[in-house]
């Protein structure tokens, strides 16, 4: 092996058997991490893109704030109040 490391730690023969064994073997699709961004709703999102003078948007950032949730989440949930959509 060239000095290859994962996060400092180098890497060695073992390891990389210990990793083909256990591909071998097979995963559970279910337990392995899932990526991406996860759903706001039912099927993919679409971006919207929105202008906001910067008065709003600093009361929009801070509200987010206060409340402990993302700005896309706050305005989000603006619009569900304001369509009355769950």
């Amino acid at each position: 092996m060239a000095d290859e490391t994962i996060n400092g730690t180098p890497v060695t023969d073992e390891m990389i058997q210990a990793w083909a064994d256990e591909a071998e073997a097979g995963y559970d699709v279910e337990k392995l991490r899932k990526r991406g961004r996860p759903t706001t709703g039912d099927g993919p999102g679409t971006v919207v893109p929105v202008r906001m003078d910067a008065a709003l948007l600093e009361a929009l950032n801070a509200r987010a704030e206060q409340k402990h949730v993302s700005r896309s989440e706050a305005i989000r949930e603006a619009v569900r109040a304001w369509t009355q959509v769950a």
